[in-house]
């Protein structure tokens, strides 16, 4: 990463394992309005199921907008300039990269924001993401709808871990060291929140990926 950062942006109110996070950084409104353009967004590329390398299904249904979207299937994970239907992804919302530009103090936009749908028992395992090209480059992950208990371990495999429950409006930064640990989802407190029409948690995760 070549580029300084901004000053002023705001302080975390936690940190857990070098993971920044900012609860209730966005309140009803500010939730509300990122909502519905991300609704927009699973409208023109709906989410999909998408599969392992393996062949197995993974229970979030995921879809992006940006220049890339994360896509996964037998040929393994990666961005693509499409969705699996061959439409273009939907740009990124002008209030995400607000909140992106907020946050980071970067002047560089992501080049993708996934959006990863929670319904009906659905987690997602511990991983790393390091699709990217550079890995000092931040990712910023946005909570809405339904609380999720998220757990974070180390940069390696294994060892001891460490959970917290996100809200919705919570947001939370991966840089420096963090940048690489491993995290997910251990489950979603259904009807905790009535945001999302039919249900379920939605998590944005922004990315710089070339």
């Amino acid at each position: 990463m070549s580029e300084t950062e901004r000053p002023g942006r705001p302080v975390p109110g936690l940190v857990v394992r070098g993971v920044e996070i900012f609860p209730g950084l966005l309140d009803s409104a500010a939730q509300a309005g990122i909502m519905a353009e991300i609704a927009a967004v699973m409208s023109a590329a709906p989410p999909v199921q998408p599969e392992t390398r393996f062949g197995r299904k993974m229970s979030v249904r995921m879809t992006s907008a940006g220049k890339y979207g994360w896509v996964s299937d037998r040929r393994g994970y990666r961005y693509e300039t499409r969705h699996p239907s061959g439409v273009a992804w939907p740009p990124i919302p002008a209030p995400v990269l607000t909140l992106w530009h907020r946050v980071t103090g970067l002047a560089r936009a992501p080049d993708c924001c996934l959006v990863n749908l929670y319904r009906d028992g659905a987690k997602m395992g511990l991983h790393q993401d390091r699709d990217e090209a550079d890995f000092s480059w931040p990712i910023l992950s946005v909570s809405l709808g339904d609380e999720a208990r998220f757990r974070i371990g180390d940069v390696t495999r294994g060892g001891p871990t460490e959970s917290l429950w996100l809200k919705s409006g919570d947001v939370l930064a991966m840089r420096g060291p963090a940048r690489l640990v491993h995290h997910g989802i251990d489950r979603v407190r259904g009807g905790s929140s009535t945001m999302i029409e039919g249900g379920g948690r939605i998590n944005l995760t922004l990315r710089v990926v070339d």
